[in-house]
């Protein structure tokens, strides 16, 4: 009969004993446990904070959009305030320096924001710049680039402004948003004056709307819905903002749950190499109690118990460790939020740490507790007898399937979507086989192939790595996967970097100069060939809608199922085509051909990008009606093209015959190349004191601008990668102190067969050097692998091996592999072997 207080208290009895060891078993599982609380904490706070601070996102109860003017909307006259924006990208000079840079132009019109605030320093700058005058707020990098204070001028279009303050913060901006598109608020007075309000200016109106409290702005937009579509105004309530905000980081918090359970699994792998090391070590004691009469289940449930409570407080530690965690988290992601994140206890995710964690434990401590249940009292006389084949259990293998079934039912609460935790269920799946397989093949390689010609040291570190109680496949597989995240990061971001270098390749354009009238053109080009620079390309731009397909219009396609719609967004969108009848270098023609047009009344064949085409249902023979300035034009679809939008080129969805457009009105785009940045900024600085409406684009500086945006990210998710690096550090650290007793003992029988300390020292230290060599190189090339993956089909971006960077990363993880060794290993090392077999060491 089982008697549970009699297996608590022979648990207890050896969990006094062994506590300090059974510690170790848990101290990896620790990390993935404050990981996973801390980021879910941070997630459910964000998720409350967003909620409560969803009208400063949007800084109004309501925003129309459109690329025209407004004009009166039947919302007006409902609401308690208004206030109008008009913004655009346009350059701003620095007349104290004289240099410039293209920035998101704010011309404000009202109070807004009627939420929160625009946070200035001086911080009374935000009144006094609503007081009128030539005034504006500039935001503070655009500040910092160049070196201006308060007080300094600046020059948008044909004026120039006094800076009044500077822009610390908008509501719903992030710091992302910020170094991408600073702003540049001025009066809307001042906006046709600045010369920038023309056609062809890429302009976007917005109205912002004060409601009085508890109006149902919701069912104000439902009621207009029909209209604001057939206008093509975009409306955006704060409870669209408060939806599509909480989406976006709901998605983000699972995204890095999901990472922190991958730094979880890795310590559960060392939980069950530290747990395979203890039953061996117990397996005696067991025999002994299956002697007196003891069942084997019930000695199984002894430890089994112990393993428990480790994983209990293992949890329990982690999930205070986590909720100490997130207080650094909003510091890590400051320029990701839009909103400020209060920090307080979340009990469910703590109470999600402890069940998370109990889970783990226990899953991953059953696959060698399972042995103890094939112990017979045989065992006292013949160890061997207690040993059994993984293949010959049963249960073993249903353990097994719990695991890969816990994995998917894991990131399948995440993630919402069956087929996305197949995916990563199978990604943790293939990855840890890899990473197991690499293990053992080179075991079974050293045992099979090892030289007999080797130096003795090196052939006995070589053995050691398949010697009992040996910790190589659990290494390899924590430290592997922990450096194959780490280097897919260093390589996917080098990859995208190389691809953005343009000024660097001397093939590749370094300017474009866009939003260039007709009568501007020639001109522009005479300056750019009077400083002997190329025109490498010169691009007429059309804008346009699209009005119906194959008849289908905007109206029509709302009336269909959900599975017969296509994207509103095709509607909606402004299309800026161009015309050619030829192919350039960025742009392969994959269906149809292109067919030129001819004479008045000809056919008109259009070729449309073919990933686009396919992204919308657009097949070839489609009838398409564009609007083009009030004008309807019908065109056919003729070909498809694949276009590496990843080029310095002007790339078009659409691309239309010549002889079509030539009347449309249109502004132009140059591309050339300069010798050097002085160069480039000298061309800049002439062309936007001549020509204010045009924005120049140095693409050294696009470059810069993404690496600073590459290195935020990669901060962030290296942080993340941190907690799967330092478990695979702790696995390191308990499996060499777990093994520290067998390696005493072959340390003593290797002194006492005559070795020096010396010799047994470089046997250890080689032994580290080659476990630490295979971890590395097995997840550095695991990363390749990945890194080959996702250039080819996520960024469609030619594979190029970093082994710069990948020799790097496989010199510090083994030096750190070989540090750890030798310090757990030489106090051993440097005793004589009788102090140790005396007990004294």
């Amino acid at each position: 009969m089982f008697d549970f207080r009699w297996v608590l208290t022979m648990a207890l009895r050896d969990f006094r004993k062994n506590f300090s060891r059974l510690l170790l078993f848990v101290a990896s599982m620790i990390v993935g446990i404050a990981a996973l609380v801390g980021i879910h904490s941070f997630g459910e706070n964000l998720k409350k904070d967003i909620e409560n601070q969803s009208k400063e996102l949007v800084g109004a109860d309501l925003v129309l959009n459109n690329n025209k003017p407004l004009g009166k909307q039947p919302t007006d006259s409902l609401a308690l305030a208004q206030s109008n924006e008009i913004n655009f990208a346009s350059m701003v000079a620095f007349p104290a320096t004289g240099e410039s840079r293209l920035t998101q132009v704010r011309l404000l019109e009202g109070d807004f924001p009627f939420y929160g605030t625009l946070e200035t320093m001086p911080v009374e700058a935000e009144r006094t710049f609503r007081q009128g005058g030539r005034k504006a707020l500039v935001e503070k990098l655009l500040m910092a680039q160049f070196n201006a204070t308060v007080g300094d001028s600046i020059k948008v279009g044909e004026l120039t402004f006094v800076i009044e303050g500077e822009l610390q913060k908008v509501p719903g901006q992030t710091g992302i948003t910020a170094t991408v598109a600073p702003a540049v608020y001025i009066p809307m007075e001042y906006g046709e004056a600045t010369g920038l309000i023309q056609y062809g200016s890429r302009l976007r109106y917005q109205r912002y709307y004060l409601f009085e409290e508890g109006y149902d702005v919701e069912a104000l937009t439902q009621m207009y819905e029909e209209v604001w579509e057939e206008d093509r105004v975009d409306a955006d309530t704060v409870e669209d903002r408060r939806r599509q905000t909480g989406r976006s980081f709901q998605n983000l918090s699972n995204f890095l749950s999901l990472v922190a359970f991958i730094a979880l699994l890795l310590g559960s792998v060392g939980v069950a190499s530290a747990v395979n090391v203890f039953v061996k070590e117990k397996l005696a004691s067991v025999a002994v109690l299956r002697c007196l009469g003891v069942s084997s289940a019930t000695a199984m449930w002894i430890y089994l118990v112990q393993i428990m409570l480790m994983g209990l407080f293992g949890s329990v530690m982690g999930a205070l460790i986590g909720s100490g965690l997130q207080v650094l988290l909003p510091t890590v992601f400051a320029d990701f939020l839009p909103v400020d994140v209060s920090m307080s206890i979340s009990w469910t995710s703590i109470g999600f740490g402890l069940v998370t964690g109990m889970l783990v434990s226990v899953l991953f401590a059953l696959l060698p507790l399972l042995k103890i249940r094939r112990v017979s009292p045989m065992a006292t006389l013949r160890p061997e007898a207690s040993e059994t084949g993984f293949g010959k259990d049963p249960l073993r293998w249903l353990v097994i399937l719990g695991i890969f079934a816990f994995v998917f039912g894991f990131s399948f609460l995440l993630l919402k979507d069956w087929k996305a935790a197949l995916g990563f269920t199978g990604f943790v799946v293939v990855a840890f086989l890899a990473l197991f397989a690499v293990a053992l093949g080179m075991m079974w390689a050293i045992r099979r192939f090892l030289p007999i010609s080797l130096r003795y040291t090196v052939r006995q570190s070589l053995a050691n790595l398949y010697r009992p109680n040996n910790q190589t496949v659990s290494l390899i597989a924590t430290i592997g996967l922990g450096t194959a995240m780490i280097s897919t990061l260093f390589f996917v971001q080098n990859q995208l970097l190389d691809e953005a270098r343009f000024a660097d390749k001397e093939d590749q354009p370094n300017m474009l100069l866009f939003d260039i009238q007709n009568h501007q053109v020639e001109e522009v080009a005479g300056r750019l060939v009077a400083r002997d620079l190329p025109i490498l390309q010169r691009v007429p731009i059309v804008t346009m809608g699209l009005e119906s397909i194959n008849g289908l219009t905007k109206k029509g396609n709302d009336t269909l199922p959900d599975e017969d719609r296509r994207a509103r967004s095709l509607y909606n969108r402004e299309f800026r085509v161009t015309y050619r009848d030829t192919l350039i270098n960025s742009e392969r023609l994959t269906k149809g051909q292109l067919r030129p047009f001819e004479n008045p009344g000809d056919t008109v064949f259009v070729s449309l990008d073919e990933s686009y085409a396919m992204r919308t249902g657009i097949k070839l023979g489609d009838r398409l009606v564009f609007n083009v300035q009030g004008r309807p034009l019908q065109t056919y679809v003729g070909s498809f093209r694949e276009v590496k939008f990843n080029q310095v080129s002007t790339n078009f969805l659409v691309l239309f015959p010549e002889k079509v457009l030539e009347n449309a009105p249109k502004f132009h785009v140059l591309i050339t190349k300069t010798k050097n940045d002085r160069q480039s900024a000298d061309v800049q600085a002439e062309i936007v004191r001549a020509f204010p409406n045009i924005s120049v684009v140095n693409l050294g500086a696009i470059v810069e601008t993404l690496e600073e945006i590459l290195g935020k990210i990669s901060f962030v998710i290296q942080f993340m990668a941190f907690f799967s690096i330092l478990t695979g550090i702790l696995v390191l650290i308990s499996s060499l102190i777990i093994s520290k007793y067998q390696r005493m003992r072959e340390s003593i029988l290797l002194r006492t067969l005559g070795a020096s300390s010396g010799t047994v020292s470089a046997i250890n230290t080689l032994e580290y050097f080659f476990l630490g060599s295979l971890a590395s190189l097995s997840g550095i090339l695991l990363s390749f692998l990945a890194t080959f993956l996702l250039s080819k089909y996520v960024f469609q971006l030619p594979f190029r091996a970093a082994f710069t960077e990948a020799f790097v990363l496989y010199a510090v993880i083994t030096f750190l592999v070989v540090l750890l060794g030798w310090l757990n290993g030489s106090k051993i090392i440097q005793k004589p072997p009788m102090e140790i077999l005396r007990g004294n060491g």
